[in-house]
């Protein structure tokens, strides 16, 4: 039954053994601390679950602060002005081929930066209808040959 409550809390069973074990030792070591030994199931329980926390709040963190941020990586042809140029065109033709709604939810929520909800607001339509109608023109958009070479 202990080894099932430390499965419950780990991904992997091996760790749950783990887990259970080191449990199982920490309450050995507190043996003599302990003064209800009809209540050890609840005692092991507790270590269980104080030891999982512990190794959650130790877990190896792969992002460290630094004084620069890293150097993006390049993009081809990202810092050509004309090749930028050619996306920007590209992009709105693509935009003006959408039906006027969709053009009109797109630039709102993307060029203009409005949320769902206040984009809705401003059109007159509920915020379901924005979600909808903005996924089906990124869908299009994804679709158009002339900026295929964006992908």
């Amino acid at each position: 039954m202990l080894l099932r409550t430390a499965r419950s809390l780990t991904a992997n069973p091996s760790d749950a053994e783990d887990l259970l074990q080191t449990a199982l030792t920490k309450t050995y070591v507190a043996w003599e601390r302990i003064e209800d030994h009809r209540a050890l199931d609840g005692y092991v329980r507790r270590a269980l679950l104080n030891t999982r926390t512990s190794q959650w709040r130790k877990r190896k963190v792969d992002e460290f602060a630094c004084d620069e941020l890293p150097e993006p990586e390049p993009v081809p042809g990202g810092d050509d002005p004309a090749e930028r140029q050619a996306l920007h065109d590209a992009m709105w033709r693509a935009i003006m081929k959408l039906p006027a709604r969709q053009r009109a939810m797109v630039v709102l929520r993307y060029y203009e930066d409005l949320s769902e909800a206040r984009t809705a607001e401003v059109l007159g339509v509920s915020v379901g209808t924005v979600k909808s109608a903005v996924s089906r023109a990124l869908g299009k958009l994804r679709e158009d040959p002339e900026l295929g070479f964006v992908r």
